[in-house]
C-alpha cells in the first residue's frame, strides 16, 4: 500500500511542478533611434536604450502606438507585450516645437522561453 501511495505523490510532483524563470543581468543592451514618423503637425522621434537587438524595433513600433493613442505620459512606466518577450522600461517625453522625442529605457525583458534579464547599470 505505501509503494502505490509513494508513486502517486512522485508522478504528482512532475505533473504539477512548474518551471521557475530563471534570472540574468546584462550590462551592454544597444541604444539608438530606431523610428523617425513625420506629420504636418511634428516629428516623432522613438528611441530605446539599454534594449536587445532581436526586439527593439518591435518595442519601438508599439511603444509610439502607445503614445499615438496618449495612453502614457512622460516618467510612466510600461509593460510592452511582444511576440518574443515582454519589456518593462520607463518612458520619458521631451517637446520643442514640432519636434517630439519618445525615449524608452529598458528594465526587464522576460522571453517566452522562461528567461527574465534585468539591466544592470556599469560601475
Amino acid at each position: 500500500m505505501l509503494k502505490p501511495f509513494l508513486f502517486l505523490l512522485l508522478l504528482s510532483q512532475f505533473v504539477f511542478a512548474q518551471e521557475k524563470p530563471t534570472f540574468t543581468t546584462y550590462k551592454f543592451g544597444h541604444n539608438g533611434m530606431e523610428l523617425i514618423m513625420k506629420s504636418e503637425k511634428e516629428t516623432v522621434i522613438i528611441s530605446t536604450f539599454n534594449s536587445k537587438m532581436s526586439i527593439k524595433h518591435e518595442i519601438a513600433e508599439k511603444v509610439y502606438n502607445l503614445y499615438k493613442e496618449n495612453s502614457f505620459v512622460n516618467g510612466d512606466t510600461l509593460k510592452i507585450i511582444g511576440n518574443d518577450a515582454v519589456v518593462t522600461g520607463k518612458c520619458y517625453i521631451k517637446k520643442k516645437g514640432k519636434l517630439i522625442t519618445v525615449n524608452f529605457y529598458y528594465d526587464c525583458v522576460e522571453w517566452k522561453s522562461g528567461i527574465v534579464e534585468v539591466y544592470k547599470k556599469n560601475g
